[in-house]
């Protein structure tokens, strides 16, 4: 079964290290999003309706709310993969248009030839992490130099300015659409159908998914789930609240249907993505 060996969460966003053998559903996140192979099979990501390989020489890369699937074929072995889920206001941090990471255009193509350098810090960043899961500060220094090679090798990032569609979301939403993303973040757990979401906006279920999805790059079921899943791992990685109350809150009707949730979208079950975060040796409940 596919989990979570190390979960590191910080400014910079989170990087998980995931032990691959089964598929994820057709996901997003409101990070730019890099994968690179540690060791195992060589395997495939799906990113919108195209096959992508991530190999020891390429890396797959997805740009922030870009639809995206890991294609894992049955009977293939599994494989470790370092996930970095990446904060724009981090990145820009070391450089100001590097905030564009947090649009739909920072990476051209979504594979890439890696370098020698990138494979090495990918190592090291993976083994830092398994020998020494508490020092956040080791984590974060190799987490730089890693995504600085990766930005550097696969992204036009001097020529970059911020995204438009970021800009306009920031005051030129149609106020409609706004409604309902206002509704989906205030509360994912009140959200119960995409039909009553289209009439608090006031509009018809047809008018409503497309004006969404022009604005946002991704439908609204999509753009909830993303919600929920975020939602959930914040929740996870705090660990001060149990599995039961983290799915009641964020709407499922049992906490199995959460768990498999959780672990169709992040490729873990909720279990073990706790205790890959370091939170070990506590009273958790455990979902049934």
């Amino acid at each position: 079964m596919s989990n979570a060996l190390r979960v590191a969460k910080g400014p910079f966003g989170r990087v998980a290290l995931l032990d691959m053998d089964r598929p994820l559903v057709r996901h997003a996140h409101p990070h730019c999003h890099v994968l690179l192979k540690v060791e195992g099979a060589d395997t495939q990501f799906s990113v919108r309706d195209r096959i992508v390989p991530l190999r020891d020489d390429s890396a797959v890369l997805i740009n922030a709310w870009e639809p995206h699937a890991y294609a894992h074929y049955p009977g293939q072995p599994a494989t470790i993969i370092l996930a970095l889920y990446i904060e724009p206001t981090w990145l820009q941090s070391f450089r100001p248009n590097w905030r564009a990471s947090g649009g739909p255009d920072f990476f051209a193509d979504s594979v890439g030839g890696t370098t020698p350098k990138i494979t090495r810090l990918t190592r090291e960043l993976a083994e830092a992490m398994v020998q020494e899961p508490g020092n956040a500060a080791t984590h974060e220094l190799l987490l730089v130099d890693l995504m600085i090679a990766v930005i550097e090798r696969f992204t036009p990032w001097q020529e970059m300015l911020p995204s438009l569609r970021l800009r306009a979301l920031g005051s030129g939403v149609d106020p409609r659409i706004r409604r309902a993303v206002d509704l989906i973040r205030l509360s994912p757990g009140d959200v119960t159908d995409m039909d009553s979401l289209a009439r608090d906006a006031g509009l018809s279920r047809a008018h409503f998914f497309r004006l969404f999805e022009t604005t946002l790059n991704v439908s609204p079921r999509v753009y909830l789930n993303v919600v929920r899943l975020e939602q959930a791992v914040l929740s996870i990685v705090d660990g001060k609240e149990s599995f039961h109350c983290i799915s009641e809150r964020l709407g499922f009707s049992a906490p199995a249907h959460f768990s498999r949730f959780f672990h169709d979208h992040a490729g873990s079950t909720p279990t073990a993505f706790r205790a890959a975060s370091g939170l070990t040796g506590r009273n958790f409940e455990t979902p049934r």
